[in-house]
């Protein structure tokens, strides 16, 4: 068990700094999360090197591949980062009823396609321009489409809007942005490896939209109607420990379909907000979400390798790309949200802004098949965290002061 010592000391670490960064935000009155992200940077592998480095009984246990063993602790990192923000996305769906996302589901898919269309092709525009293969340019331009709605949620869940009118577009807005961002990344990906398949794209999207559909929309009726059995069951706390095995099977099967494994922590979530308020789940899931989702964030942080810039040409297209992946957003947004009112639209744009850990795994993907070079992978991390950080203090600027309540009702489509 000597092993892991070195692994427990590290999530120490990254609590505690979480929790701590945390407490100074809220002080300053700005978002949690920027702490956390912060925190992670400090703390991360690349600043002071507290976290991330495998002790001596962690690389034995390797038989001495001190490069195994920190890729070992890498993966140990992500998959409790990714514990994190499924519990959050599944907090997000116990407080969205379908009903409230079918209300503004034209605006959501107008939100979610401009979302996709104008930041790729801004995207493409810059990076094709200094002199980068199209492959590369795509993989670039994709990682600047993602949309990472954990972030948005956890910033309009802690200031009690995330039921008001704009969330509900934004939580919509990035379902369709999940499948199309698949269907996009599949596209470059095959056509980085001279591979195009349209039988195999065509039949992932048909894969992908009808779990979608079903889990909603079968899965809220069912869980309506039979949810009340639940509590005949003899475990203690059945229905929190059947919403946690509903989570874990819909997220691991929305990741087997090709989805992010949040949409089916999110579908969950949503399926049981329908017996919510019997159940009491939220309350129930509080101590897990507050101790698993701030290292989600925290590990964001730990991926920036501020040395990667010390190149004036790579920060400048770091600095531009970042640029233009806002202003995409930004103008998808208010695009498609006319008719809401300015601050609305801009709500809207700002909540689609943050990219996060989903800009990271575009990257990695072009990375694996050698399509996106070391200093662009650079310039997307710099940009998935720049967005990360941007986001939530401009979301809570625009909230303040506006009439917005956890219980407002929802605008329905026009």
């Amino acid at each position: 068990m000597e092993e892991i010592t070195g692994i427990l000391v590290d999530l120490f670490i990254i609590f505690t700094a979480a929790k701590v960064a945390g407490e100074f935000f809220v002080r300053l009155k700005q978002p949690e999360i920027v702490g956390e992200v912060l925190a992670g940077i400090i703390i991360g592998p690349y600043a002071l090197g507290l976290i991330g480095s495998p002790d001596g009984d962690l690389v034995q246990l390797f038989h001495g591949d001190r490069e195994a063993a920190e890729e070992a602790l890498n993966i140990t990192f992500d998959v409790i980062a990714g514990l994190g923000v499924i519990i959050l996305l599944f907090f997000v769906g116990l407080e969205t009823r379908l009903r409230d996302l079918l209300n503004v589901r034209n605006r959501a898919v107008a939100v979610g396609v401009l979302g996709i269309v104008l930041p790729f092709v801004l995207g493409f525009g810059l990076i094709s321009a200094t002199g980068r293969s199209d492959v590369e340019s795509a993989f670039v331009a994709t990682a600047m489409v993602a949309t990472s709605v954990g972030i948005t949620a956890r910033v309009l869940g802690d200031i009690g809007v995330i039921r008001s009118t704009e969330a509900r577009v934004i939580l919509g807005a990035a379902v369709v942005d999940d499948v199309l961002g698949l269907l996009l990344l599949a596209v470059v990906s095959s056509y980085g490896e001279d591979n195009v398949d349209a039988l195999e794209l065509t039949l992932t999207a048909l894969v992908a939209i009808g779990f979608i559909v079903f889990a909603a929309l079968v899965g809220t009726r069912v869980i309506r109607r039979y949810s009340i059995h639940l509590e005949r069951l003899h475990v203690r706390n059945a229905p929190f420990l059947v919403a946690m095995i509903l989570m874990l099977g819909l997220s691991a099967l929305a990741g087997i379909v090709g989805l992010a494994a949040i949409i089916g922590a999110f579908i969950a979530g949503m399926m049981l907000a329908e017996a919510e308020e019997g159940f009491e789940l939220e309350r129930q899931s509080q101590a897990v979400y507050d101790f698993l989702v701030p290292f989600f964030f925290v590990v964001i942080g730990t991926k920036v390798d501020l040395g990667a810039f010390d190149d004036p040409e790579i920060l400048a297209i770091a600095l531009g790309v970042t640029v233009l992946a806002v202003m995409g957003k930004l103008l998808g947004g208010a695009i498609a949200s006319r008719g809401m009112g300015g601050r609305s639209a801009a709500i809207v744009g700002v909540g689609m802004v943050p990219r996060g850990e989903v800009g990271l795994v575009v990257a990695g993907v072009g990375a694996g098949i050698g399509a996106v070079s070391g200093d662009m992978f650079a310039v997307v991390v710099f940009m998935s965290v720049a967005t990360t950080l941007l986001a939530p203090p401009v979301l809570v600027w625009l909230y303040r002061g506006r009439d917005a309540p956890a219980d407002s009702g929802l605008m329905a489509e026009p």
